[in-house]
């Protein structure tokens, strides 16, 4: 089991999810660097991390769609290599296009750090399938332009081919429909704005995200 961490100029959750990583899989994720212009040969899994890619210049996400490395990333999800995007991370999936709509400033327009609640909605995914369906789980929170938004046609579409993976219990940021996760058409690209690679562990309060990385690598490994 080969996995990868993007790191992106201004990322800060990169060593966090490398640990979540380590922690299920039992080996070290290799280091990729935004500006490599390849990856690494025989990857099964990279995620793209929290934190504030190029300082949110533009929109957030933007810049860090455009480096070297993403050309590499998408290549590989059109392989169906799966890619977790989480936070920074969704919001440069869908600049590049792996994931549609666009993620827009909080509707409070305030910075928002807590744990929420979520509900899983699709339990079949390579990402989803530890969890039930309908489950309540909670995770943190920590962003300023987690507002999800797509044309109406869009959200039908995602919601009609189960392309929602989580969904807040709560008003958190304003996302339309109140998703929380998204799945790509192919479902080996998941964004998400919660962090799960904050919850794997007790001394994180809760180990609800610990099941994502448990399912991803449990279904690579048998695979």
């Amino acid at each position: 089991m080969k996995t990868a961490v993007v790191t992106f100029p201004g990322s800060n959750c990169d060593r966090d999810m490398w640990m979540a990583l380590r922690e299920v899989s039992g080996r070290n994720p290799v280091k990729v660097w935004h500006g490599d212009a390849d990856l690494p040969d025989g990857l099964d899994f990279i995620a793209l991390p929290g934190g504030f890619s190029y300082g949110d210049y533009l929109r957030c996400g933007s810049m860090a769609a455009n480096s070297a490395i993403m050309r590499s990333v998408v290549a590989a999800a059109g392989r169906g290599v799966p890619v977790l995007g989480v936070c920074n991370g969704f919001q440069i999936l869908a600049e590049s296009g792996l994931l549609p709509g666009a993620l827009m400033r909080n509707a409070q327009l305030t910075f928002t750090c807590r744990t929420v609640g979520l509900r899983v909605e699709n339990s079949q995914s390579l990402f989803t399938g530890a969890y039930d369906a309908g489950e309540e789980i909670r995770l943190p929170v920590a962003h300023h332009d987690g507002n999800y938004f797509a044309d109406a046609d869009t959200l039908d579409r995602l919601e009609g081919d189960g392309r929602v993976a989580f969904r807040y219990l709560e008003p958190v940021n304003g996302s339309q429909r109140d998703i929380a996760g998204l799945l790509n058409e192919a479902g080996n690209v998941l964004g998400m704005m919660p962090h799960p690679e904050r919850a794997i562990e007790d001394a994180h309060g809760n180990t609800d995200g610990r099941r994502l990385f448990e399912s991803a690598i449990g279904a690579l490994s048998a695979a």
